[in-house]
């Protein structure tokens, strides 16, 4: 499937409802079609992997060729360089999401970037790094507790930022830590105790949130399994 066929079939699914469904969600309506994820992964099956054609996709600008460009991008060609040019792109939390999820998370520069990126000011930047803490946190089930317990200083350090989308990436990293196994569960909590003693809204809701998920029946069963 060629650039312009892809483009082409992009345009040819446009529905301007869902554009508008979308934006109340938060997503950036610019550049937008509506297309749907379920959508783009099928054509990103059909695609294949295919890192010359993701650059393509991602210098169209358009948002669901962007998500597309996430899906079938190859994660051992992507440099350091490249997740730089892209994170400042990012102008809707969908694609930072799907972007780090898809792609930015299997490089062998995720976590360096997190730490990174956390540090950053612009909104999706920062919300890009503790993002891809989460994902790591998730799936990453080689790297050991070290890293994770690195990541803790800096969600600590970021959870009064009061950005909606900020603080609820923070949030996320945070549960996402803390679910991965008992040592760390108890970090987190630990964490998460501390930033709600913070002087701010955001914290107290980050920690609040964390606190009631990470504590919770389910969540202690779950690690009890493992």
């Amino acid at each position: 499937m060629s650039y312009k066929e892809i483009i082409d079939g992009l345009k040819a699914r446009s529905n301007a409802a869902a554009v508008k469904r979308m934006a109340r969600f938060g997503i950036n309506p610019a550049n937008t079609l509506g297309v749907s994820i379920p959508v783009l992964r099928k054509m990103a099956k059909e695609i294949g992997p295919d890192h010359w054609l993701a650059q393509r996709l991602w210098k169209s600008a358009i948002h669901e060729a962007r998500i597309l460009a996430t899906m079938v991008d190859e994660a051992d060609k992507v440099t350091a360089t490249q997740m730089d040019r892209w994170v400042k792109d990012f102008d809707s939390w969908d694609v930072c999401d799907q972007c780090c999820s898809n792609l930015f998370e299997k490089t062998r520069f995720a976590h360096q970037k997190a730490i990174e990126w956390a540090s950053k000011r612009g909104e999706y930047v920062k919300r890009a790094g503790f993002v891809l803490m989460a994902a790591l946190a998730a799936h990453d089930m080689q790297a050991n507790n070290t890293l994770f317990r690195s990541f803790l200083p800096k969600i600590k350090r970021q959870s009064t930022d009061e950005r909606n989308f900020v603080k609820k990436a923070v949030n996320w990293a945070l549960r996402q830590i803390g679910k991965r196994n008992t040592a760390l569960n108890r970090l987190a909590i630990r964490t998460a105790t501390e930033i709600r003693n913070k002087n701010s809204k955001a914290a107290r809701w980050i920690a609040s949130d964390a606190i009631r998920e990470l504590e919770s029946k389910s969540v202690r069963k779950k690690l009890e399994i493992k």
